[in-house]
């Protein structure tokens, strides 16, 4: 089993973002091996995760796995800055460049030359500033707000989010080139609740780090808190076991942790909200696509027409035929048929003479 902490956890005691990752469970090893693949890269990476399931951890260990490992690593969360101050914050200024710049300074593409650059929750950058960093990627040089010199870069950009970047690019909200750009490596990393053999190794590791600093003796799970935690859905991922078993330790008795010492809060996770609504969507979808094809099967019957099953047949090839937009064999998929039998219907109908 593989522990990693951030450096800093007892300062994210309030924070929502995870202070450790345990990779116990096999689809974390899995996680944990493609890691480790991608770090001595130096290609840009995407972390792509709920909140609370360690984003930043991994970018830390994809930068002390990687020759830049002695140089900087500088994180910065890019929905934390107001919208005016983005630019200077990034990117830098010179003295006078606004009102209020006293002085030059340099930006965190600067501070974390020869580094990594950690860019934490980057779908929430503004527009106008993902075209200013694209730049910056393609070109390897930052322009400070107020100058026109390139100061020359060597940085490796990490970059996470907590939402659909392929969604936020087709509604306008995030550039496709940018997207591509940080799509390089990308790293899908899985909530609790998708890795269950991380839950009772991470509770146990956070019981003795919390008995430590609390001073208490060491505590212990009976098997029935185990089986509780096991069952809970984690909608927090792995800051909010931390808090179920700060807590736990705070009001369990004789140092033995009990069910009833686990207050956890029985609530849908925003990923698991959304694919239930869009499982629900698409259920009611084709419940009512079956309901209308039911009705015009229906109607065919009623006007007792002749070769029913020719006239169905051939109207369902020519309909797939044009939604594959005149494609053989993404019409033979759709259908669950091999292209030979779509060729084949197609001669029959008249369909390729036709589309010739």
């Amino acid at each position: 089993m593989t522990v990693i902490t951030h450096p800093h956890a007892r300062e994210l005691t309030k924070s929502v973002r995870a202070s450790v990752l345990v990779f116990k469970d096999p689809r974390s090893q899995e996680l944990l091996t493609r890691i480790e693949r991608l770090a001595p890269s130096d290609a840009n990476a995407l972390i792509i995760g709920e909140t609370g399931t360690g984003k930043e951890i991994v970018a830390r260990h994809i930068h002390h796995k990687s020759k830049r490992g002695l140089a900087p690593f500088v994180a910065v969360n890019c929905g934390a800055f107001a919208e005016n101050l983005v630019d200077s914050e990034l990117f830098g200024h010179e003295k006078g460049a606004f009102t209020g710049a006293r002085t030059a300074k340099a930006g965190w593409f600067e501070a974390a030359n020869g580094g990594t650059l950690f860019l934490d929750e980057i779908g929430d950058l503004p527009l106008s500033m993902q075209v200013k960093l694209l730049r910056v990627l393609q070109e390897r040089e930052v322009v400070r707000l107020g100058s026109r010199t390139p100061v020359p870069l060597d940085v490796r950009v990490v970059a996470a989010t907590n939402v659909n970047l392929a969604d936020a690019v087709v509604a306008g909200h995030f550039r496709e080139d940018l997207f591509y750009r940080l799509h390089v490596a990308a790293i899908r990393l899985p909530p609790l609740r998708e890795r269950p053999g991380d839950i009772v190794p991470l509770a146990e590791f956070f019981l003795e780090e919390h008995c430590q600093r609390l001073g208490y003796e060491r505590a212990v799970l009976t098997a029935e808190a185990e089986q509780k935690l096991l069952r809970h859905n984690w909608p927090g991922n792995i800051r909010e076991l931390e808090n179920a078993i700060h807590h736990a330790l705070l009001v369990c008795g004789n140092q033995l942790v009990q069910p009833a010492d686990l207050h956890l809060v029985e609530m849908l996770s925003a990923g698991v909200r959304l694919d239930q609504q869009q499982h629900l969507e698409r259920s009611a979808s084709v419940a009512a696509a079956g309901s209308q094809l039911e009705g015009a099967l229906m109607a065919l019957f009623e006007r007792n027409q002749r070769d029913l099953y020719d006239h169905i047949e051939e109207t369902v090839f020519r309909s797939a035929y044009t939604f594959c937009r005149g494609n053989q064999l993404r019409t033979g998929r759709l259908l669950g048929i091999s292209r030979n039998v779509v060729r084949a219907r197609l001669e029959k109908i008249g369909e390729l003479e036709a589309s010739r």
